[in-house]
């Protein structure tokens, strides 16, 4: 357990580093206002918080700088509420007044206030599959116990999704099915497809279709398989002003990460509801190692389908990053909520 000095001083080095990304010694810290330590008593309780892993001592420096553990530690502890400034807010305010009529164009604009307001590399998750609605579909059988349903989408987009076919299904009864389900589902968002097969399919195929139940619980299986999300980017050459990365390797394999959508995705994609802040190692990507990593979920319709997240050095600033994070994702779980129920 931290006593209440070494909490003040830990708070007060990670505010400065914040400002300045230079070490952080004694003397300076002793200069503050608010501080009624000496420099040799805050020197000691430096020693102390470096032993116990809080602070690292740079090479050729007499000052300190917080450790990833210190970092965490004051994530967890230390932080107070953040109250956004008014500029912020009226940045934030300002995109969502703006019309926008995709989902799509709203993630994108998000994204990209987000790296301005920050100068961070801003990320946003959206999925790909809402908007797209369902144009045509046909189902190819491979053999007996197995097929294809080929779905095309008003976008262009094609998704091939494999399905099992029941041992009775008849051919003949296939043709019906698909009929059926063109009829039915043309202009259904492809993220609605599975939740409509049992309110505009299930009674139709009742009336016309034998053994069409073990085909519908195949074919809702079928549907369910989204694709990966989209992934947007803001200001991805944002962090090449940051003092942490003049080294050219570094920041080259950070860009390379970020041209890798797939595994971007599956780093944002942590199944955890509401803000999450990742500290360097915790990323458990080299690329990301002097990188903390900050996202946010949102809602459409109830539903968790995004993130919203912020890539910055370690040394970020993190109460106003988080109150940034919260906002947005709030403004985009009600603005993507509304478009939802206007398709």
């Amino acid at each position: 357990m931290l006593s209440e000095r070494q909490l003040f001083i830990l708070r007060a080095i990670i505010d400065d580093y914040t400002q300045t990304a230079e070490a952080v010694g004694s003397r300076s810290i002793s200069k503050r206002s608010d501080v009624n330590y000496s420099p040799a008593t805050i020197r000691n309780e430096m020693a102390d918080l470096e032993e116990l892993g809080f602070l690292e001592k740079p090479h050729s420096s007499s000052g300190r700088i917080p450790s990833q553990k210190g970092y965490r530690y004051y994530v967890d502890h230390l932080l107070s509420p953040h109250h956004l400034s008014r500029s912020d807010l009226v940045d934030l305010r300002t995109l969502f007044a703006q019309k926008v009529s995709e989902t799509e164009e709203v993630i994108k604009k998000s994204a990209h206030v987000l790296s301005e307001l920050t100068s961070y590399i801003s990320v946003a998750l959206g999925p790909e599959a809402f908007e797209a609605k369902l144009k045509h579909m046909q189902i190819v059988p491979l053999n007996k116990e197995s097929a294809v349903a080929i779905m095309v989408t008003d976008t262009g987009q094609v998704e091939n999704r494999p399905l099992t076919l029941p041992s009775e299904m008849d051919m003949s009864e296939l043709e019906k099915i698909v009929n059926i389900l063109n009829e039915r589902l043309q202009g259904v968002p492809l993220y609605k497809l599975h939740t409509r097969l049992y309110t505009e399919v299930f009674n139709v195929l009742e009336k016309h279709v034998n053994n069409y139940r073990s085909f519908l619980d195949s074919f809702e299986q079928a549907v369910r398989s989204e694709r990966p999300e989209k992934v947007y980017y803001g200001g991805k050459t944002n962090l090449l002003s940051q003092p942490e990365f003049k080294d050219v390797e570094k920041v080259r394999l950070l860009l390379e990460l970020l041209e890798e959508d797939d595994k971007v995705h599956r780093m944002l994609s942590t199944g955890e509801n509401g803000v999450t802040v990742r500290i360097g190692n915790e990323n458990d990507v080299a690329a990301f190692e002097d990188l903390s990593l900050i996202t946010a979920t949102y809602s459409i319709a109830g539903k968790p389908v995004g993130t919203v997240g912020i890539l910055g050095p370690t040394r970020m600033e993190y109460p106003r990053v988080i109150g940034l994070l919260e906002h947005m994702s709030k403004d985009l779980t009600n603005a993507l909520t509304d478009l939802y129920y206007k398709k």
